[in-house]
């Protein structure tokens, strides 16, 4: 069941993997110096916020872990700061759909026959980490999952980009890395060492609309204990401010969830 929630929830896509999450490896041909001074960075980063009241996006999702692989189509329809619905397809069917809102999150899926109603508070009990609505619209977006202009950064340059790193926590770490041109975001990291557990997320292949700069790459890699999970998510259809609607109901027959 955690799959199709990680395919509906999308970025959450892989906080159901319990983004603690692991220890980033070190590669021995990073090359690290000290930043230029670049106090603004953040604030250049924010400067690329999309304008827009409506987003809405059709991409090709596929999801590997350590025992299969699944292609499917992501309907996603973002009502900004308001709304954000994802229907999660294979070969035209709807397979599970999610409905998110600030204050609740709720989907369903047809495997099972199950569903969820609640809200973030019990679900980020659940997954093992810190859930918003912010973080999911984030995610979809190509903004930072956390609001960087509220944290204390360590900024240092490694392989071309600009490393923002919070580790003012030593279980939980994390770092944001901006490209040193437009200050979009490349890549996030979240990383729990002791629990063996990490979260990865690669942007790419960005789109430049009237709206603002969007990436239409998005590449989740999650490690734990109990093994490797990947999603990637291609967005092959962009449209801004169109008249959306947002239909949800779970269908009857279907078993509620419980979330303790």
């Amino acid at each position: 069941m955690k799959k199709y929630i990680a395919l509906i929830v999308v970025t959450v896509f892989m906080v159901s993997c319990k983004s603690k999450a692991v220890a980033v490896q070190n590669n021995t041909g990073n090359t690290e110096v000290a930043a230029k001074e670049d106090k603004k960075a953040i604030e250049k980063h924010y400067d690329n916020k999309l304008d827009f009241s409506t987003l809405y996006i059709k991409a090709a999702a596929k999801y590997v872990d350590e025992k299969q692989s699944q292609n499917v189509t992501a309907e996603i329809k973002i009502k900004k700061d308001k709304q954000i619905l994802v229907s999660v397809r294979f070969l035209g069917i709807t397979m599970a759909k999610a409905l998110i809102t600030p204050t609740t999150v709720s989907y369903y899926e047809k495997i099972n026959s199950t569903y969820y109603e609640g809200d973030f508070t019990s679900l980020s009990k659940w997954l093992g980490t810190e859930l918003d609505y912010s973080k999911v619209q984030n995610l979809l977006v190509g903004e930072a999952l956390d609001d960087l202009r509220k944290g204390k950064y360590t900024q240092t340059i490694v392989e071309n980009l600009f490393r923002l790193e919070d580790a003012k926590d030593a279980k939980l770490k994390k770092s944001f890395y901006l490209d040193t041109d437009k200050y979009l975001l490349q890549k996030e990291e979240i990383s729990q060492p002791s629990e063996n557990r990490m979260l990865e997320i690669l942007y790419a292949d960005t789109k430049v609309f009237n709206q603002g700069i969007l990436p239409t790459s998005i590449e989740i890699n999650a490690t734990q204990p109990k093994g490797k999970t990947n999603i990637n998510l291609n967005y092959n259809t962009i449209s801004f401010n169109e008249e959306l609607s947002f239909p949800y109901s779970v269908p009857s027959g279907y078993k509620k969830v419980i979330i303790n």
